[in-house]
């Protein structure tokens, strides 16, 4: 067991030595000159496509051009534009923070949880590309045709209630926030699960012994130690709201709602000739408003005003709900059937049946649509072959990289190295389609010559996704006590065995679902695809965007089966891991440092 030692004035006339080097120049360590060149790379890899991009559009023949910023303000419904995007991303953010932290708590803090079930069922949405899921509730609610909405008039119709159509409508405001809501709740259970699993439940306890309810124990007590975990989540709504594009392509476009990433793409990739001006200028719209999230987040981080990881054990103990046991657990299993079951229903049926209709034959459903589009098709075979390898690797490189970076910025206060965090994030706040066109202007002609290959999708899938990785990072990061770290260095340890053998074990949890989520998001990635890949680097997302624009729902419907499926086993085993390395921290075991 590792002792701490006093720190302070307590500690009396001898300062350990880590502790007063504090007060002047701090020696780089071997580790952090590691860390500080991860970061540089990934700081470069994150702004070069964007500034080979910007150059591009503000420099013409070497003098400065201000044609995107007129561009934009030429827009005629740029206020209609901005507001809807507000619109669906806000209203989505706080339903889904609202619904994603009851179900991070019932599911953490009471005896509600079903064990494996309750974990992965917030997380599921994740395996579901969102494209398919979008398509899914499409194939269930379209107002006329729907599966769901045919079966609720069939059930009407028994009782005298007779409907020509609806009585839902997926293209709508409401269907419009409703799949937006689907698809930010995770966010919000991965980063909330990841700080009550690190917080002490003993505070919840003493709180209620003292006669608070457990209503006011909740607000006062458990959400407050939990702050930086519901930042991120804010944050990470907010990256994914505003770059989010299959979801409004298909719903939105439908219901006449027009937001951002849908326009940002319509002028890159269905426009002759391409708008990038105006594309990019859009974006630095969207650069103002998670900006502002971004600042907000890195002031709650380095306030302090939340629980850490210290040197002693952990408890956790489950409150019993009683009689609302069950309500609670149905209201997970409810998220679940919503998010994932339903629309996942609607894609087999149409799947099994071979083409859309809400008369299904139900004699003549068989897997062979399946068979033949997906296992007997070499082209779907190898975009799912080199989507696996690629989103794996980046996933791993992606949360290495985001936990050595995210202790480098906490444990340090110098600007370069704020500077060099916010480059890395800086692809959040742009669409995935103009990265793309900038890794093509860097990477894809001389010297690097990377066009048309798997690498460089690679690179971009890094790039794009390590900002939401990096949050989950910094969240695990920000809970892991100080004092620990500075009892390793006074057994002798240096910053890389610190790192091995003390702060990695703690963080990973958070590190785990920060790995799911890039694996699974990677995988399923649709816009910077459309650029980046191609027949010689067949990928999923590429594979399903033709699929989409052929109308084949049968075959887009049979992919996404098979591709949720696999992903669900990959994904549930990493978070079978998680919890079992939750399990061994909250028994209080620490790992002897040499």
């Amino acid at each position: 067991m590792v002792t701490i030692a006093p720190t302070g004035p307590e500690a009396g006339a001898e300062t350990p030595a880590p502790v007063r080097e504090r007060a002047g120049r701090r020696r780089v360590t071997p580790f952090t000159a590691v860390a500080a060149t991860v970061a540089v790379v990934l700081a470069l890899l994150a702004t070069y496509p964007i500034l080979r991009v910007i150059a591009g559009l503000f420099f013409v023949d070497g003098s400065f051009n201000f044609a995107p910023v007129k561009d934009v303000f030429d827009v005629p419904d740029l206020a209609q534009l901005v507001l809807n995007t507000l619109i669906v991303v806000v209203v989505s953010g706080v339903i889904a923070l609202v619904i994603g932290t009851a179900l991070a708590w019932l599911n953490e803090r009471t005896d509600a949880r079903i064990t494996g079930l309750t974990d992965a069922m917030p997380m599921i949405p994740f395996l579901l590309p969102p494209i398919a899921g979008a398509v899914g509730w499409v194939l269930l609610l379209s107002s006329k045709a729907g599966l769901l909405n045919a079966l609720i008039r069939w059930l009407l119709g028994g009782v005298g209630v007779d409907l020509a159509e609806g009585p839902f409508d997926i293209f709508s405001w409401p269907g419009l926030i409703f799949v937006y809501t689907l698809y930010q709740v995770p966010y919000v259970f991965m980063l909330v699960t990841g700080g009550l699993r690190n917080m002490d439940s003993s505070l919840d306890e003493q709180s209620r012994i003292s006669g608070a309810s457990r209503w006011r124990t909740l607000l006062r007590i458990t959400l407050p130690a939990i702050r930086p975990s519901i930042g991120g989540a804010i944050l990470l709504m907010c990256w994914q709201g505003f770059s989010l594009y299959s979801v409004p392509v298909i719903v939105g476009a439908g219901a006449g709602i027009d937001v951002l990433s849908v326009r940002i793409v319509d002028l890159l990739s269905f426009t002759y000739p391409a708008k990038t001006a105006t594309a990019v200028g859009l974006s630095f719209i969207v650069l103002a408003f998670v900006g502002v999230m971004w600042y907000f987040q890195s002031r709650l981080l380095r306030s302090g005003r939340h629980a850490t990881v210290g040197g002693k054990g952990q408890r956790f103990a489950r409150q019993a709900l009683g009689k609302w046991r069950w309500p609670a657990r149905l209201l997970i299993l409810l998220y679940g059937v919503l998010a994932v079951v339903a629309p996942v229903v609607g894609l087999l049926l149409v799947s099994f049946n071979g083409y859309w209709t809400p008369d299904i034959d139900w004699s003549g459903l068989s897997l062979q649509s399946i068979s033949e589009s997906v296992f007997g098709d070499s082209q779907t075979l190898d975009a799912v072959q080199n989507s696996l390898w690629i989103a794996a690797a980046g996933a791993t490189i992606g949360m290495v990289a985001a936990a050595l970076i995210a202790l480098f910025v906490i444990r340090s206060r110098h600007r370069v190295v704020r500077v060099l965090d916010g480059a890395i994030k800086l692809p959040s706040v742009f669409s995935h389609l103009v990265i793309a066109v900038g890794f093509i202007l860097a990477f894809g002609g001389p010297p690097f010559h990377l066009g048309g290959t798997t690498l460089i999708l690679l690179l971009a899938y890094i790039s794009i996704y390590l900002p939401q990785g990096s949050v989950a990072a910094d969240t695990a990061a920000s809970q892991v006590g100080s004092e620990l770290g500075e009892a390793s260095q006074i057994s002798g340890a240096g910053g890389g065995r610190t790192f091995r053998r003390v702060y990695l074990p703690l963080m990973v949890p958070g590190l785990v679902a920060g790995w799911a989520f890039l694996f699974a998001r990677m995988v399923g990635d649709l816009t910077a695809t459309a650029v980046l890949a191609g027949t010689s680097n067949m990928v999923v997302g590429f594979r399903i965007l033709q699929i989409f624009e052929n109308g084949s729902y049968a075959e887009l419907a049979s992919l996404a089966i098979v591709l949720t499926v696999i992903t669900t086993v990959v994904v549930g085993l990493s978070l079978a891991f998680s919890r079992w390395q939750g399990r061994w921290q909250g028994g209080g075991r620490t790992r002897r440092t040499r």
